[in-house]
C-alpha cells in the first residue's frame, strides 16, 4: 500500500503547478503596499490637521468626534454601542498613558490580521481548497488516482494535510510580507510595545476590571494563532464543498456566498440570537482578545465568548471532515 508521504508530495506539486499560491502572494504584496501607503497618508494628513504628533491630543480629538456621533439620531443602536465602547477604550488609554496606536511594522501587521481575519484571509484559503477534489473529477484524474493501490481515505487525507500546510504557509507569508513592507514606512520596532488586553464588553459598557498590559509580540502571536484556526476551519468546509459539488465554479460561489453573508449577518441581524451558530459569524475570534483595539470591537452577536466561538468553529470543522470522508469513500466515482 502507498504511504501518505508520496500522496502529500503529489498534492503539493499539483498545487504549486497551478500557481495559485504565487497569485495569492502577489495579491497580498499589492494590498499590503497599498494599505501601507494609505496609512502613511492618513498619518500625514492627521498631523497637518492637528498640527502635532502628540498622540494624546490625537486621542482626545477622537474621543470628541465619537462623542459628537452619539448625538446623531440616524446612527443605529448597535453602532452607538460600539462607539461608546471605543470612547471608553480611548479614555482608558489616556488615563494609563499608553499610546493605543503607535505606528510600527508590528502594529500594522497586528491591525492587518485583525481586519483580514473575517473575510480576506479565509477567501485566500478558499482559492486553494475549493477544487482539491472537484478538479479531479473535471479532469478525470480521480479515476487514474483510484486505480492505484491506495485507500480512498488516504487520498482525501493527503489533500487535507496539504491544505493544512498551505494554510499555515499563507498565514506565515502574510505575516512576513506585512512586517517587511510596512516596516519600510513605520520602522521595524514595536515588538515590546504595551498593548491593553483583558477588556470585556457588556452591552454598551466596557468592563476594565480585568484589563492588563502585555507586550505586543504576545498579542500578535495569539491573534495570528486564532486567525490560523479560523482559516483552517474555512479550509475544512471548502474541502467538504469540493467533495459534494463537482463543479469548481459552483463550489466557489457557495463559499463566497457563505463568507460574504457572514459580514451581512454581523452588520444587519446582530440581534438574531441563532446567528451565533453560523461558522462565518464566529470567524472574527480576535474580537475576544481585546475589545479595546481598533481592529476589534464588540462581539458580532451579543453573548458570544471566545470558548463558545472556538467550539462552534471546531464543530463545523469536525462535521465537515466527517461528511467529506464519508461521501468520498462511499461515492461511486469510477462511473
Amino acid at each position: 500500500m502507498i504511504s501518505l508521504y508520496p500522496l502529500i508530495q503529489n498534492e503539493t506539486i499539483k498545487l504549486l503547478k497551478k500557481r495559485r499560491f504565487l497569485v495569492i502572494l502577489v495579491i497580498v504584496v499589492v494590498l499590503v503596499s497599498v494599505f501601507t501607503y494609505a496609512q502613511t497618508r492618513i498619518a500625514e494628513n492627521t498631523r497637518k490637521q492637528l498640527g502635532t504628533t502628540d498622540w494624546r491630543i490625537t486621542t482626545q480629538n477622537q474621543i470628541a468626534d465619537n462623542t459628537n456621533k452619539l448625538s446623531n439620531i440616524r446612527i443605529p443602536d448597535e453602532a452607538k454601542r460600539a462607539i461608546k465602547v471605543e470612547i471608553t477604550r480611548l479614555q482608558y488609554a489616556l488615563d494609563k498613558n499608553i499610546n493605543p496606536q503607535t505606528p510600527s511594522g508590528v502594529t500594522f501587521t497586528r491591525d492587518f490580521f485583525g481586519n483580514a481575519i473575517g473575510l480576506f484571509l479565509p477567501l485566500l484559503v478558499v482559492i486553494l481548497a475549493i477544487d482539491l477534489v472537484s478538479a479531479e473529477h473535471s479532469t478525470g484524474t480521480i479515476k487514474i488516482l483510484l486505480t492505484r493501490p491506495v485507500r480512498r481515505w488516504k487520498v482525501l487525507m493527503s489533500k487535507l494535510i496539504t491544505l493544512l500546510l498551505f494554510t499555515s504557509l499563507i498565514i506565515l507569508m502574510t505575516t512576513l510580507i506585512c512586517y517587511a513592507i510596512s516596516g519600510l514606512a513605520f520602522g521595524y520596532s514595536g515588538w515590546s510595545m504595551p498593548v491593553i488586553t483583558g477588556f470585556q464588553v457588556t452591552g454598551d459598557q466596557l468592563i476594565t476590571a480585568n484589563a492588563h498590559v502585555i507586550e505586543q509580540w504576545r498579542y500578535l502571536f495569539m491573534e495570528i494563532s486564532l486567525c490560523w484556526f479560523s482559516c483552517f476551519v474555512v479550509g475544512c468546509i471548502s474541502l467538504m464543498v469540493s467533495v459534494l459539488v463537482r463543479s469548481t465554479a459552483a463550489g466557489m460561489g457557495i463559499m463566497l456566498a457563505a463568507l460574504i453573508s457572514g459580514v451581512i449577518l454581523v452588520n444587519m441581524v446582530a440581534s438574531w440570537d441563532s446567528a451565533k451558530y453560523f461558522f462565518m459569524v464566529n470567524l472574527q475570534t480576535n474580537t475576544f482578545l481585546s475589545a479595546a483595539l481598533p481592529s476589534a470591537g464588540s462581539p458580532p452577536v451579543p453573548g458570544l465568548t471566545l470558548p463558545f466561538s472556538l467550539s462552534v468553529l471546531a464543530a463545523w470543522a469536525l462535521i465537515s471532515l466527517v461528511i467529506s470522508f464519508s461521501v468520498f469513500t462511499k461515492r461511486d466515482i469510477l462511473n
